[in-house]
């Protein structure tokens, strides 16, 4: 059984967006560990404001069935898979660790490098799993955030 982590995006429709991602995550794996929800400014253009959180669960699924099943939950959503990196989201599930793999290739990139890079993505993962190795660094999720230079200011939880 892997341990899967997940980061969720919206900032088209974002509460629906949020809340019907999870019901389908729901449904593909059982028992979510979530975090809070937070708000903050689109990076890389203007645009709405997003959501983000991140989610955990355990499966049986191959990495690649994990991502097979996310890309499906954004098409869903009317993910437009042509559109530029930084443009708005109906919603943006991002594989940010599976287990302790280690993977670059196949469209498929773990450890997910926004995992380090962006406050919205850390701070709610270390809520969720603070003790979490980080597979390449060898250090906690925490750790990580403790010694970072990433503004916490830049994000505000939210209630749905």
């Amino acid at each position: 059984m892997a341990r899967v982590y997940v980061s969720i995006g919206s900032n088209v429709d974002r509460e629906h967006n949020v809340v019907s991602c999870l019901e389908y995550l729901k449904k593909a794996y059982g028992e979510l560990m979530v975090s809070t929800i937070y708000e903050s400014k689109s990076v890389g253009f203007d645009g709405n404001n997003f959501y983000n959180l991140v989610a955990g669960f355990d499966t049986d699924d191959d990495v690649y069935i994990v991502a097979d099943t996310l890309h499906d939950i954004e098409n869903r959503h009317g993910r437009d898979r042509n559109s530029k990196r930084f443009a708005p989201r109906t919603l943006d599930i991002d594989l940010l660790l599976y287990d302790d793999l280690v993977l670059h290739g196949d469209g498929i990139e773990i450890p997910r490098d926004d995992l380090v890079q962006y406050v919205f993505v850390l701070k709610p993962l270390v809520e969720i799993d603070p003790d979490y190795m980080h597979p390449v660094l060898h250090r906690t999720v925490a750790e990580i955030l403790n010694e970072s230079e990433l503004e916490l200011a830049d994000i505000w939880p939210i209630t749905l």
